[in-house]
Protein backbone atom coordinates (compact mmCIF):
# COMPACT_ATOMS: atom_id res chain seq x y z
CA UNK A 1 0.00 0.00 0.00
CA UNK A 2 1.63 3.50 -0.73
CA UNK A 3 -0.11 6.83 0.66
CA UNK A 4 -1.21 7.67 -2.94
CA UNK A 5 -4.17 5.42 -2.72
CA UNK A 6 -4.69 4.90 0.99
CA UNK A 7 -7.20 6.96 3.25
CA UNK A 8 -5.85 7.42 6.84
CA UNK A 9 -8.38 5.35 8.39
CA UNK A 10 -7.96 2.31 6.97
CA UNK A 11 -3.89 2.99 7.06
CA UNK A 12 -4.31 3.30 10.70
CA UNK A 13 -6.02 -0.58 11.20
CA UNK A 14 -2.85 -1.88 10.13
CA UNK A 15 -0.44 0.58 11.58
CA UNK A 16 1.85 -1.48 14.58
CA UNK A 17 -0.01 0.42 17.17
CA UNK A 18 -3.38 -1.01 16.40
CA UNK A 19 -1.47 -4.27 16.13
CA UNK A 20 -0.10 -4.28 19.69
CA UNK A 21 -2.78 -2.72 21.07
CA UNK A 22 -5.40 -5.61 19.74
CA UNK A 23 -2.17 -8.07 20.98
CA UNK A 24 -2.15 -6.46 24.45
CA UNK A 25 -5.83 -6.68 24.91
CA UNK A 26 -5.93 -10.27 23.65
CA UNK A 27 -3.41 -10.86 26.68
CA UNK A 28 -4.99 -8.87 29.23
CA UNK A 29 -8.41 -10.55 28.38
CA UNK A 30 -6.90 -13.95 28.84
CA UNK A 31 -5.56 -12.81 32.23
CA UNK A 32 -8.53 -11.97 33.55
CA UNK A 33 -10.32 -15.19 32.48
CA UNK A 34 -7.49 -17.18 33.77
CA UNK A 35 -8.06 -15.20 37.32
CA UNK A 36 -11.30 -16.11 37.05
CA UNK A 37 -10.74 -19.42 37.18
CA UNK A 38 -8.07 -19.21 39.93
CA UNK A 39 -4.82 -20.04 37.67
CA UNK A 40 -3.26 -17.13 38.17
CA UNK A 41 -3.80 -14.41 41.10
CA UNK A 42 -6.47 -11.83 40.50
CA UNK A 43 -3.53 -8.71 41.04
CA UNK A 44 -1.37 -9.86 38.35
CA UNK A 45 -4.88 -9.53 35.93
CA UNK A 46 -5.02 -5.73 37.24
CA UNK A 47 -1.26 -5.17 37.36
CA UNK A 48 -1.13 -5.83 33.58
CA UNK A 49 -4.29 -3.81 32.99
CA UNK A 50 -2.61 -1.10 34.91
CA UNK A 51 0.70 -0.84 33.72
CA UNK A 52 0.71 -2.76 30.60
CA UNK A 53 2.57 -0.34 28.11
CA UNK A 54 4.93 -1.05 24.64
CA UNK A 55 7.37 0.89 22.77
CA UNK A 56 7.12 0.04 19.56
CA UNK A 57 11.07 0.95 18.87
CA UNK A 58 11.93 -1.49 21.53
CA UNK A 59 10.21 -4.08 20.72
CA UNK A 60 11.35 -4.00 17.25
CA UNK A 61 15.15 -4.06 19.08
CA UNK A 62 14.31 -7.22 21.23
CA UNK A 63 13.15 -8.79 17.83
CA UNK A 64 15.74 -8.16 15.92
CA UNK A 65 17.67 -10.33 18.59
CA UNK A 66 15.31 -12.90 19.30
CA UNK A 67 14.29 -13.05 15.54
CA UNK A 68 10.25 -13.38 17.27
CA UNK A 69 8.37 -11.08 17.29
CA UNK A 70 5.14 -11.93 19.89
CA UNK A 71 8.50 -12.84 22.34
CA UNK A 72 9.44 -9.50 21.68
CA UNK A 73 5.96 -7.82 22.52
CA UNK A 74 5.82 -10.20 25.48
CA UNK A 75 9.46 -9.23 26.65
CA UNK A 76 8.93 -5.33 26.21
CA UNK A 77 5.28 -5.59 28.19
CA UNK A 78 7.10 -7.36 30.93
CA UNK A 79 9.69 -4.59 31.21
CA UNK A 80 6.46 -2.03 32.22
CA UNK A 81 4.31 -5.02 33.74
CA UNK A 82 6.86 -6.18 36.52
CA UNK A 83 7.25 -9.49 37.99
CA UNK A 84 3.34 -10.21 37.58
CA UNK A 85 3.98 -10.61 33.66
CA UNK A 86 4.94 -14.29 34.65
CA UNK A 87 1.37 -15.02 34.63
CA UNK A 88 1.20 -13.99 30.87
CA UNK A 89 0.67 -16.01 28.05
CA UNK A 90 -0.43 -18.78 30.11
CA UNK A 91 -0.67 -21.90 27.85
CA UNK A 92 -1.02 -19.96 24.86
CA UNK A 93 0.92 -19.30 22.09
CA UNK A 94 2.10 -17.06 19.15
CA UNK A 95 -0.72 -17.88 17.02
CA UNK A 96 -3.33 -17.47 19.12
CA UNK A 97 -2.42 -13.72 19.25
CA UNK A 98 -1.74 -13.89 15.95
CA UNK A 99 -4.41 -15.20 14.25
CA UNK A 100 -7.18 -13.62 16.42
CA UNK A 101 -5.35 -10.09 16.26
CA UNK A 102 -5.93 -10.83 12.56
CA UNK A 103 -9.40 -11.65 12.71
CA UNK A 104 -10.16 -8.25 14.41
CA UNK A 105 -8.22 -6.18 12.17
CA UNK A 106 -10.20 -7.89 9.38
CA UNK A 107 -13.33 -7.22 11.26
CA UNK A 108 -12.27 -3.49 11.64
CA UNK A 109 -11.22 -3.38 7.92
CA UNK A 110 -15.02 -4.89 6.77
CA UNK A 111 -16.74 -2.40 8.82
CA UNK A 112 -15.01 0.64 7.18
CA UNK A 113 -15.75 -1.37 3.97
CA UNK A 114 -19.38 -1.82 4.39
CA UNK A 115 -19.41 1.86 5.18
CA UNK A 116 -17.86 2.33 1.55
CA UNK A 117 -20.81 0.12 0.06
CA UNK A 118 -22.97 2.58 1.55
CA UNK A 119 -21.86 5.50 0.35
CA UNK A 120 -21.59 4.02 -2.88
CA UNK A 121 -24.94 2.73 -3.36
CA UNK A 122 -26.32 5.95 -2.22
CA UNK A 123 -24.52 7.21 -4.91
CA UNK A 124 -26.04 4.82 -7.91
CA UNK A 125 -29.63 4.92 -6.41
CA UNK A 126 -30.07 8.49 -6.63
CA UNK A 127 -28.49 9.14 -10.00
CA UNK A 128 -30.38 5.83 -11.28
CA UNK A 129 -33.48 7.29 -10.01
CA UNK A 130 -32.25 10.97 -11.87
CA UNK A 131 -31.80 9.09 -15.30
CA UNK A 132 -34.62 6.64 -14.63
CA UNK A 133 -36.22 7.59 -17.78
CA UNK A 134 -32.91 9.49 -19.80
CA UNK A 135 -33.47 7.19 -23.03
CA UNK A 136 -30.05 6.25 -24.22
CA UNK A 137 -28.61 3.37 -26.60
CA UNK A 138 -27.97 -0.35 -25.27
CA UNK A 139 -25.02 -2.12 -26.88
CA UNK A 140 -23.92 -5.66 -27.33
CA UNK A 141 -20.31 -6.48 -28.38
CA UNK A 142 -19.81 -2.58 -28.28
CA UNK A 143 -22.33 -2.27 -30.33
CA UNK A 144 -26.06 -0.64 -31.02
CA UNK A 145 -28.21 -2.67 -29.60
CA UNK A 146 -31.72 -1.64 -28.59
CA UNK A 147 -32.88 0.86 -26.46
CA UNK A 148 -32.41 1.09 -22.65
CA UNK A 149 -32.08 3.94 -19.53
CA UNK A 150 -29.29 5.58 -17.91
CA UNK A 151 -31.27 4.92 -15.11
CA UNK A 152 -31.22 1.58 -16.04
CA UNK A 153 -26.94 1.16 -16.55
CA UNK A 154 -27.05 2.33 -12.99
CA UNK A 155 -29.31 0.29 -11.18
CA UNK A 156 -27.68 -2.80 -12.91
CA UNK A 157 -24.45 -2.07 -11.17
CA UNK A 158 -26.48 -1.02 -8.15
CA UNK A 159 -27.82 -4.09 -8.02
CA UNK A 160 -24.55 -5.81 -8.34
CA UNK A 161 -22.78 -3.76 -5.36
CA UNK A 162 -26.09 -4.52 -3.23
CA UNK A 163 -25.03 -8.20 -3.50
CA UNK A 164 -21.82 -7.58 -3.08
CA UNK A 165 -22.10 -6.15 0.27
CA UNK A 166 -24.56 -9.06 1.24
CA UNK A 167 -21.66 -11.19 0.39
CA UNK A 168 -19.08 -8.99 2.68
CA UNK A 169 -21.13 -9.14 5.99
CA UNK A 170 -21.04 -12.87 5.19
CA UNK A 171 -17.29 -12.52 5.12
CA UNK A 172 -17.14 -10.43 7.79
CA UNK A 173 -18.85 -13.31 9.79
CA UNK A 174 -17.19 -15.86 9.00
CA UNK A 175 -13.75 -14.06 9.28
CA UNK A 176 -14.32 -12.90 12.89
CA UNK A 177 -13.19 -16.24 14.70
CA UNK A 178 -11.10 -16.37 17.91
CA UNK A 179 -8.58 -18.99 18.51
CA UNK A 180 -6.96 -19.29 22.06
CA UNK A 181 -6.33 -23.07 22.20
CA UNK A 182 -2.82 -23.08 22.64
CA UNK A 183 -0.25 -25.32 20.86
CA UNK A 184 -1.87 -27.60 18.11
CA UNK A 185 -4.85 -26.64 19.16
CA UNK A 186 -6.06 -29.27 21.80
CA UNK A 187 -6.20 -26.85 24.73
CA UNK A 188 -3.57 -29.02 27.39
CA UNK A 189 -2.87 -26.41 28.85
CA UNK A 190 -5.50 -23.58 28.73
CA UNK A 191 -9.00 -23.77 29.62
CA UNK A 192 -11.35 -23.53 26.87
CA UNK A 193 -13.61 -20.70 28.82
CA UNK A 194 -10.24 -18.27 28.08
CA UNK A 195 -10.73 -18.58 24.49
CA UNK A 196 -15.08 -17.80 25.11
CA UNK A 197 -14.14 -14.82 27.40
CA UNK A 198 -11.63 -13.05 24.86
CA UNK A 199 -14.13 -13.85 22.17
CA UNK A 200 -16.45 -11.96 23.76
CA UNK A 201 -14.82 -9.18 24.98
CA UNK A 202 -13.25 -8.43 21.46
CA UNK A 203 -16.73 -9.17 19.04
CA UNK A 204 -15.66 -12.30 18.03
CA UNK A 205 -17.13 -15.87 17.75
CA UNK A 206 -15.27 -18.70 19.29
CA UNK A 207 -13.30 -20.69 16.32
CA UNK A 208 -15.03 -24.72 16.82
CA UNK A 209 -11.95 -26.33 15.56
CA UNK A 210 -8.49 -24.56 15.62
CA UNK A 211 -5.45 -26.37 14.53
CA UNK A 212 -3.21 -24.33 16.39
CA UNK A 213 -3.79 -21.78 13.29
CA UNK A 214 -7.38 -20.51 12.23
CA UNK A 215 -8.41 -22.30 8.95
CA UNK A 216 -7.02 -20.63 6.15
CA UNK A 217 -10.25 -21.44 4.30
CA UNK A 218 -11.88 -18.40 5.98
CA UNK A 219 -9.36 -15.54 4.99
CA UNK A 220 -9.70 -17.36 1.32
CA UNK A 221 -13.42 -16.71 1.14
CA UNK A 222 -13.25 -13.42 2.50
CA UNK A 223 -10.11 -11.90 0.18
CA UNK A 224 -12.55 -13.57 -2.33
CA UNK A 225 -15.09 -11.34 -1.64
CA UNK A 226 -12.80 -8.33 -1.67
CA UNK A 227 -12.14 -9.53 -5.29
CA UNK A 228 -15.80 -9.86 -6.77
CA UNK A 229 -16.39 -6.22 -5.21
CA UNK A 230 -12.99 -4.92 -7.32
CA UNK A 231 -14.32 -6.81 -9.91
CA UNK A 232 -17.90 -5.19 -9.85
CA UNK A 233 -15.74 -1.52 -9.35
CA UNK A 234 -13.85 -2.11 -12.86
CA UNK A 235 -17.05 -3.52 -14.64
CA UNK A 236 -18.81 -0.01 -13.59
CA UNK A 237 -15.40 1.88 -14.45
CA UNK A 238 -15.23 0.30 -17.33
CA UNK A 239 -18.48 1.24 -18.50
CA UNK A 240 -17.83 4.75 -17.69
CA UNK A 241 -14.64 4.90 -19.59
CA UNK A 242 -16.25 3.44 -22.85
CA UNK A 243 -19.49 6.26 -22.34
CA UNK A 244 -16.67 9.18 -22.22
CA UNK A 245 -15.02 8.19 -25.35
CA UNK A 246 -14.74 11.09 -27.79
CA UNK A 247 -17.20 9.32 -30.20
CA UNK A 248 -19.72 8.62 -27.71
CA UNK A 249 -19.39 11.22 -24.86
CA UNK A 250 -22.76 10.48 -22.98
CA UNK A 251 -21.19 10.69 -20.01
CA UNK A 252 -17.90 11.62 -18.43
CA UNK A 253 -15.90 12.02 -15.43
CA UNK A 254 -16.23 15.57 -13.45
CA UNK A 255 -13.52 17.89 -14.83
CA UNK A 256 -12.26 20.26 -12.04
CA UNK A 257 -11.14 23.68 -12.78
CA UNK A 258 -7.31 23.57 -12.99
CA UNK A 259 -7.46 20.29 -13.97
CA UNK A 260 -4.68 19.10 -16.84
CA UNK A 261 -5.47 16.27 -18.87
CA UNK A 262 -2.68 16.04 -20.76
CA UNK A 263 1.13 16.89 -20.58
CA UNK A 264 1.41 17.69 -24.55
CA UNK A 265 -2.44 18.36 -25.44
CA UNK A 266 -4.28 20.90 -24.06
CA UNK A 267 -7.78 19.99 -25.29
CA UNK A 268 -7.88 16.79 -23.28
CA UNK A 269 -10.46 15.60 -20.46
CA UNK A 270 -9.26 11.87 -20.05
CA UNK A 271 -11.46 9.72 -18.09
CA UNK A 272 -8.14 9.09 -15.28
CA UNK A 273 -10.81 7.93 -12.48
CA UNK A 274 -11.76 5.01 -14.07
CA UNK A 275 -8.81 4.13 -15.70
CA UNK A 276 -7.12 4.17 -11.81
CA UNK A 277 -9.94 2.14 -10.81
CA UNK A 278 -9.55 -0.73 -13.38
CA UNK A 279 -5.61 -0.82 -12.02
CA UNK A 280 -6.48 -1.26 -8.65
CA UNK A 281 -9.25 -3.72 -9.15
CA UNK A 282 -6.31 -5.68 -10.58
CA UNK A 283 -4.27 -4.93 -7.69
CA UNK A 284 -6.86 -6.40 -5.10
CA UNK A 285 -8.01 -9.54 -6.96
CA UNK A 286 -4.07 -10.44 -7.02
CA UNK A 287 -4.81 -11.36 -3.48
CA UNK A 288 -7.00 -14.45 -4.17
CA UNK A 289 -4.57 -17.17 -5.38
CA UNK A 290 -2.51 -16.42 -2.57
CA UNK A 291 -4.76 -16.25 -0.39
CA UNK A 292 -6.14 -19.39 -1.67
CA UNK A 293 -2.64 -21.65 -1.48
CA UNK A 294 -2.69 -20.54 2.38
CA UNK A 295 -5.08 -22.86 2.86
CA UNK A 296 -2.60 -26.10 2.68
CA UNK A 297 -0.59 -25.77 5.92
CA UNK A 298 1.93 -28.75 6.97
CA UNK A 299 -0.04 -30.39 9.75
CA UNK A 300 -1.29 -28.77 12.66
CA UNK A 301 0.20 -25.31 11.38
CA UNK A 302 3.06 -24.03 9.90
CA UNK A 303 4.05 -20.28 9.12
CA UNK A 304 3.76 -20.14 5.21
CA UNK A 305 1.11 -17.84 4.93
CA UNK A 306 1.84 -15.51 7.42
CA UNK A 307 3.73 -13.39 5.06
CA UNK A 308 1.24 -13.29 2.66
CA UNK A 309 -1.37 -12.27 5.21
CA UNK A 310 0.67 -9.29 6.20
CA UNK A 311 1.20 -7.97 2.70
CA UNK A 312 -2.17 -8.95 1.23
CA UNK A 313 -4.41 -7.64 4.46
CA UNK A 314 -3.30 -4.24 4.40
CA UNK A 315 -3.17 -4.09 0.48
CA UNK A 316 -6.10 -5.54 -0.74
CA UNK A 317 -8.56 -3.96 2.42
CA UNK A 318 -6.53 -0.74 2.23
CA UNK A 319 -6.96 -0.31 -2.22
CA UNK A 320 -10.70 -1.47 -1.75
CA UNK A 321 -11.25 0.91 0.62
CA UNK A 322 -9.83 3.62 -1.78
CA UNK A 323 -11.08 2.43 -4.67
CA UNK A 324 -14.93 2.25 -3.59
CA UNK A 325 -14.76 5.86 -1.84
CA UNK A 326 -13.41 7.04 -5.29
CA UNK A 327 -15.75 5.29 -7.35
CA UNK A 328 -18.14 6.93 -5.06
CA UNK A 329 -16.41 10.18 -6.28
CA UNK A 330 -17.08 9.53 -9.88
CA UNK A 331 -20.91 8.52 -9.38
CA UNK A 332 -21.60 11.00 -7.64
CA UNK A 333 -20.15 13.82 -9.98
CA UNK A 334 -20.79 12.13 -13.08
CA UNK A 335 -21.61 14.64 -16.20
CA UNK A 336 -24.29 13.26 -17.98
CA UNK A 337 -25.02 13.71 -21.58
CA UNK A 338 -28.66 13.28 -22.82
CA UNK A 339 -28.53 15.27 -26.14
CA UNK A 340 -25.20 13.16 -26.93
CA UNK A 341 -27.37 9.74 -26.17
CA UNK A 342 -30.19 10.87 -28.35
CA UNK A 343 -28.13 11.76 -31.14
CA UNK A 344 -26.63 7.87 -30.57
CA UNK A 345 -29.90 6.63 -30.94
CA UNK A 346 -30.49 8.27 -34.03
CA UNK A 347 -27.13 7.63 -35.75
CA UNK A 348 -28.19 4.36 -37.40
CA UNK A 349 -31.59 5.92 -38.73
CA UNK A 350 -33.56 3.86 -36.93
CA UNK A 351 -31.63 0.33 -36.72
CA UNK A 352 -32.39 -0.24 -32.72
CA UNK A 353 -35.71 -0.75 -33.57
CA UNK A 354 -34.97 -3.48 -35.78
CA UNK A 355 -36.59 -6.67 -33.37
CA UNK A 356 -39.64 -4.71 -32.60
CA UNK A 357 -40.09 -4.81 -37.01
CA UNK A 358 -39.15 -8.28 -36.81
CA UNK A 359 -41.90 -9.25 -34.41
CA UNK A 360 -44.11 -7.05 -35.98
CA UNK A 361 -44.52 -8.88 -39.56
CA UNK A 362 -44.37 -12.36 -37.67
CA UNK A 363 -47.48 -11.13 -35.99
CA UNK A 364 -48.79 -10.26 -38.96
CA UNK A 365 -48.58 -13.28 -40.36
CA UNK A 366 -44.71 -13.49 -42.02
CA UNK A 367 -42.44 -16.49 -41.50
CA UNK A 368 -39.87 -15.53 -38.79
CA UNK A 369 -37.30 -16.58 -41.72
CA UNK A 370 -38.50 -14.36 -44.22
CA UNK A 371 -39.32 -11.09 -41.58
CA UNK A 372 -36.21 -12.08 -40.35
CA UNK A 373 -34.55 -11.47 -43.90
CA UNK A 374 -36.74 -8.80 -45.11
CA UNK A 375 -35.59 -6.69 -41.87
CA UNK A 376 -31.83 -7.32 -42.33
CA UNK A 377 -32.02 -6.83 -46.11
CA UNK A 378 -33.18 -3.26 -45.52
CA UNK A 379 -30.68 -3.08 -42.17
CA UNK A 380 -28.31 -3.50 -44.04
CA UNK A 381 -28.75 -0.62 -46.67
CA UNK A 382 -28.49 1.59 -43.45
CA UNK A 383 -25.15 0.17 -43.33
CA UNK A 384 -23.97 0.69 -46.39
CA UNK A 385 -25.79 3.47 -48.03
CA UNK A 386 -26.07 5.58 -44.88
CA UNK A 387 -29.92 5.23 -45.42
CA UNK A 388 -33.27 5.69 -43.39
CA UNK A 389 -34.19 2.87 -42.10
CA UNK A 390 -37.72 3.51 -41.38
CA UNK A 391 -37.88 4.90 -45.14
CA UNK A 392 -36.51 1.74 -46.43
CA UNK A 393 -39.18 -0.47 -44.70
CA UNK A 394 -41.83 1.47 -46.60
CA UNK A 395 -40.49 1.67 -49.57
CA UNK A 396 -40.16 -2.48 -49.33
CA UNK A 397 -43.33 -4.00 -50.97
CA UNK A 398 -42.91 -7.21 -48.59
CA UNK A 399 -42.72 -5.12 -45.55
CA UNK A 400 -45.21 -2.65 -46.52
CA UNK A 401 -47.56 -5.50 -46.88
CA UNK A 402 -48.19 -6.73 -43.85
CA UNK A 403 -47.98 -3.67 -41.63
CA UNK A 404 -49.38 -0.39 -42.96
CA UNK A 405 -47.50 2.59 -42.86
CA UNK A 406 -49.24 3.81 -39.44
CA UNK A 407 -48.63 0.89 -37.58
CA UNK A 408 -44.78 0.72 -39.05
CA UNK A 409 -44.29 3.87 -37.61
CA UNK A 410 -45.88 3.20 -33.92
CA UNK A 411 -42.80 0.00 -34.10
CA UNK A 412 -40.24 3.21 -34.00
CA UNK A 413 -41.67 4.33 -30.98
CA UNK A 414 -39.00 4.70 -28.32
CA UNK A 415 -41.22 4.82 -25.49
CA UNK A 416 -42.14 0.81 -26.09
CA UNK A 417 -38.58 -0.10 -25.19
CA UNK A 418 -38.62 1.55 -21.55
CA UNK A 419 -41.84 0.73 -20.73
CA UNK A 420 -41.29 -1.57 -18.03
CA UNK A 421 -39.05 0.66 -16.27
CA UNK A 422 -40.99 0.82 -13.11
CA UNK A 423 -41.32 -2.68 -12.97
CA UNK A 424 -37.36 -3.26 -13.13
CA UNK A 425 -36.62 -0.27 -10.38
CA UNK A 426 -39.28 -1.58 -7.55
CA UNK A 427 -36.91 -5.11 -7.86
CA UNK A 428 -33.74 -3.58 -7.77
CA UNK A 429 -34.59 -0.65 -4.97
CA UNK A 430 -37.56 -2.55 -2.97
CA UNK A 431 -40.01 0.18 -4.02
Amino acid sequence: MIPRYSRPEMVRIWEPENKFRIWFEIEAHACDAQAELGVIPKEAAKAVWERGAWEIARIDEIEAETKHDVIAFLTNLAEHVGPEARFVHQGMTSSDVLDTCLAVQLTQASDLLLADMDRLLAALKTRAHEFKDTVCLGRSHGIHAEPTTFGLKLAGHYAAFKRGRERLEAARKEIATCAISGAVGTFANIDPFVEQHVAEKLGLAVEPHSTQVIPRDRHAMFFSVLAVLASSVENLATEIRHLQRSEVREAEEYFSPGQKGSSAMPHKRNPVLTENLTGLARVVRSAVVPALENVALWHERDISHSSVERMIGPDATVTLDFALNRLAGVIEKLLVYPEAMQKNLDMLGGLVHSQRVLLGLTQAGMSREDSYKAVQRNAMKVWTENADFLAELKADPEVSKHIPEANLEALFDLGYHTKNVDVIFKRVFAE
